[in-house]
């Protein structure tokens, strides 16, 4: 399809700019929920809690933001996104609901700790599960019969498989969070659960990726044909290297901890990045897979745009707010840098 630059195209790039910043941002708080059974003593959990009690509910102003947008912008894709996805909007809004009481009350309780502990690694997986179950559905792609299912028919093994490999993404990207807030026995006990994470989550990218061009041959003929397709294979290398950069890493954290060593403040960091990028790269290789579809095979963004006269009503509430909600993103990050002990609680 002939690439159109105007209102539906700009309004696009900044859904898929709100979904990133929120896959990475509340990705690797859901991840420290994720990882908190396999943490075992209060002290770890209080470490584990601490890490991210200062953003846990600034990153998802992104989902907020993300909802919006795609409210406005694409209201057709939004009614039919929440017809199809009913049930996991449903299931991952209450896990969300569930880790945001449990973060309020675990501070201040005693007896019920221990409630409140699995309140919050339970609502971190169902959210994180019916993120990536979503994801497994639009990369399969939908059709008209796909949109009138009801009930659990949607799901599918391949989504059930994507589910599992996102709460693997979010617990890899907690782990380089920890690597780089933390000290001593957690950050090692981090750098070895993310090594091994690493290793199942590049696993998942190529079956995916293996999957969705067998599966699908407009997406094949995307990747392997045309002027371009040499150009889209520096993503996947991209990804390998990147990958290779983490693993050694996260290897050189536990190898200079062992030997009692100064770790290297580079090494503690540089984690956190690189799984960063390789969410990144995942994610452009799966907005180039898909475009301009909003719903794959039924839906582009140029047909589920709202009229002009609605894009150009919101326009100057975009310009406003993302630029604030940019600013105070920075700053909370800038006023909390550094390891957890080096700033004073405010739970």
């Amino acid at each position: 399809m002939e690439l159109q630059f105007g209102l539906p195209l700009f309004y696009f790039l900044l859904l898929g700019f709100a979904i990133l910043m929120y896959v990475l941002l509340d990705g690797f708080d859901l991840g420290i929920g994720i990882l908190y059974p396999w943490f075992n003593t209060d002290a770890e959990h209080d470490h584990l809690m601490r890490s991210i009690s200062h953003v846990w509910d600034g990153n998802e102003t992104w989902l907020v933001f993300g909802g919006v947008i795609l409210f406005g912008a694409f209201p057709l894709a939004y009614a039919s996104i929440a017809s199809l996805f009913y049930l996991p909007i449903m299931l991952m809004l209450i896990g969300l609901i569930f880790r945001g009481v449990a973060f309020e009350y675990r501070f201040k309780s005693t007896t019920s700790k221990q409630w409140w502990n699995r309140a919050f690694a339970i609502g971190s997986s169902l959210a994180a599960f019916c993120q990536g179950l979503m994801l497994g559905v639009l990369v399969q792609g939908t059709d008209n019969n796909t949109l009138m299912m009801s009930s659990l028919q949607w799901l599918s093994p391949f989504s059930v498989f994507t589910g599992i490999a996102v709460m693997a993404g979010y617990a890899l990207l907690a782990c380089t969070y920890l690597t780089m807030k933390s000290r001593g026995a957690i950050q090692q006990k981090a750098a070895r659960y993310g090594q091994r994470l690493l290793l199942f989550v590049m696993l998942a990218m190529l079956l995916v990726s293996l999957w969705t061009l067998w599966a699908q041959p407009e997406i094949r003929q995307r990747w392997f044909g045309g002027s371009y397709a040499l150009g889209l294979f520096l993503l996947p290398l991209s990804a390998i290297l990147t990958a290779r950069l983490l693993f050694r890493d996260l290897g050189r954290v536990q190898r200079q901890f062992a030997a009692e060593a100064d770790i290297n403040a580079r090494h503690e960091s540089r984690p956190f990045w690189l799984a960063a990028s390789l969410f990144l790269l995942a994610f452009t290789g799966l907005v180039v897979g898909l475009f301009p579809y909003l719903l794959p095979r039924h839906l582009t963004f140029y047909q589920a745009a709202a009229p002009d006269n609605s894009l150009s009503f919101m326009l100057p509430g975009i310009i406003i707010f993302v630029p604030l909600i940019l600013a105070y993103t920075l700053w909370g990050y800038h006023i909390f840098r550094g390891k957890i002990e080096d700033y004073e609680e405010g739970y």
